[in-house]
């Protein structure tokens, strides 16, 4: 058992499809990795220290089948690794800038959303499910 998880997660909008915000806002890939960066340096240290193998990557857009992701974990939660997990590739984290930049109305909104996305992922890389995460807020 290979144990490799993709969790779909935070990644949805409240709503079922994503709402015409009106114009949509606009960022550079530049400015939308810093807010991801900042959002990874609010991780608490004694949580970063045992994050193990996994990265995180800014893509453009989601899977086709799903276009209202905001993000996404695959990978093997720690919580579930084991004698056999060695010599694998990272865990990846994916945040999507597109759907992100078109559900949120303000930048602020944005810096708010990707925060909670980033979260929201690196919670599944500690083998925590989406359901505890709404529970928490963070879903």
């Amino acid at each position: 058992m290979s144990g490799r998880n993709t969790q779909p997660s935070v990644g949805r909008p409240k709503t079922s499809a994503l709402t015409d915000n009106g114009p949509v806002l606009e960022m550079t890939r530049e400015a939308f990795e810093e807010l991801v960066s900042d959002a990874l340096d609010q991780i608490p240290p004694e949580l970063a220290r045992v994050m193990d193998n996994v990265a995180v990557f800014v893509e453009d857009e989601p899977p086709a089948d799903d276009p209202e992701l905001l993000g996404l974990y695959e990978g093997t939660p720690l919580t579930d690794r084991g004698e056999w997990y060695a010599g694998v590739l990272p865990d990846r984290i994916s945040i999507y800038m597109g759907p992100t930049l078109r559900y949120c109305e303000t930048p602020e909104d944005v810096v708010h959303e990707v925060a909670v996305t980033v979260v929201h992922e690196i919670a599944h890389h500690f083998g925590i499910e989406d359901e505890r995460l709404h529970e928490l807020g963070w879903g």
